[in-house]
């Protein structure tokens, strides 16, 4: 409340003027307040668990497939109940895709997953294997790998779940 009242009369005092003068001529200046002196701004901290997701894996392009592999875990210190991992392609998927149950197709260019539960150890990842007719037959494709939604828990090092990884249509493996 105190810090309420004190902004207040800073407020005040900003907006105010001061007027200086002896008998009929007055002129008017500014009260000058110091900028470092605005009202203080409070500090939340945050109550969400924490959580570490990873995904690691390869993709493959070949001719107008294109497969990729996944891996998703957690290493803590929170379990998540779920995550939901977002794909992005740079060339379009042909039409609808058959895909796994734990995959839709989002768009021309999106598929999204769902991990089920990840333990907190990192002992019980979840594996996804996706293989996609692409349009045409692209020299490469880029892959975007990253969560889209992990129950609302902070990941202090998304480094370990966000991917681009560039395959040309060679049918190696290059692994993110």
């Amino acid at each position: 409340m105190v810090v309420m009242r004190k902004a207040r009369l800073m407020l005040s005092a900003a907006a105010a003027t001061v007027v200086w003068g002896f008998g009929q001529a007055a002129v008017a200046a500014p009260v000058p307040v110091p900028v470092a002196a605005a009202v203080p701004v409070p500090v939340y901290r945050s109550v969400a668990p924490e959580a570490d997701v990873s995904h690691h894996g390869h993709v493959s392009l070949w001719g107008g497939g294109l497969g990729v592999w996944l891996f998703s875990e957690n290493h803590g210190p929170s379990s998540l109940a779920a995550a939901t991992v977002r794909l992005r392609f740079s060339v379009n998927l042909v039409g609808r895709q058959e895909m796994p149950d734990a995959c839709l197709q989002a768009g021309a260019r999106t598929v999204l997953c769902r991990t089920g539960p990840l333990p907190a150890d990192g002992s019980a990842g979840r594996q996804l294997a996706l293989e996609l007719q692409l349009t045409g037959r692209p020299n490469e494709v880029v892959v975007r790998i990253d969560t889209l939604w992990n129950g609302g828990a902070t990941d202090r090092n998304p480094q370990n779940n966000e991917h681009e990884v560039l395959a040309p249509a060679t049918g190696d493996e290059y692994v993110f």
